[in-house]
């Protein structure tokens, strides 16, 4: 089972979401307070396991409706995914990853492992 873990940052607090091998799977964006990212973690618990997928990598694609993960390109080649709420804010992202089947692999780790994961808050 994974785990969400909540940092501070230079500017507020954020969460990671770690694979049970310790891999950080996605991360937020920064939040002004413990709460407001535990309301941010409530959202991917929810929405993740149910989110519709748009391979934005595909030529004419299919837009999906949100909440979704869209999987795309980014400047440097690699490919990404962010998780979007029913509202399109972004509530989560991947890291980079050379293959779009790694991208996908990391799509499904996050589906799996959100809903029942874990908070804590980090040592640091």
């Amino acid at each position: 089972m994974g785990k969400f873990v909540i940092k501070p940052s230079a500017k507020g607090v954020m969460f990671n979401l770690k694979a049970s091998n310790g891999e950080i799977i996605a991360s937020s964006q920064v939040y002004k307070t413990v709460a407001t990212c535990k309301k941010g973690i409530a959202s991917v618990q929810r929405i993740a396991p149910v989110a519709n997928l748009e391979d934005q990598t595909e030529k004419d694609f299919k837009q999906e409706k949100n909440p979704k993960f869209e999987v795309y390109t980014d400047k440097k080649g690699e490919t990404r995914f962010r998780l979007k709420a029913s509202n399109g804010q972004i509530v989560a992202t991947g890291e980079g990853y050379s293959t779009k089947k790694a991208c996908l692999n990391g799509v499904e780790s996050v589906r799996k492992n959100a809903a029942n994961s874990t908070i804590e808050k980090a040592d640091k």
